[in-house]
């Protein structure tokens, strides 16, 4: 197994802080119906709390 190196050595890699703007998120029709299908954070669960539906459906919690 080959050792990693140290994060602070690489220097092939363009790391960007989060951005303080706003930003524009749209829904298409190629978005899942439900957003427990293709969410990674759900892996699979058919049933999830209101926080995370009201988080992924761009609602208040």
């Amino acid at each position: 197994m080959t050792k990693l190196p140290d994060f602070k050595q690489l220097n092939d890699r363009l790391i960007n802080e989060p951005s303080d703007e706003p930003m524009l998120v749209i829904k298409t029709n190629l978005d899942p119906e439900r957003i427990t299908d293709e969410n990674p954070y759900a892996k699979g669960k058919t049933n999830v709390s209101r926080t995370f539906a009201s988080f992924f459906e761009g609602g208040k919690p």
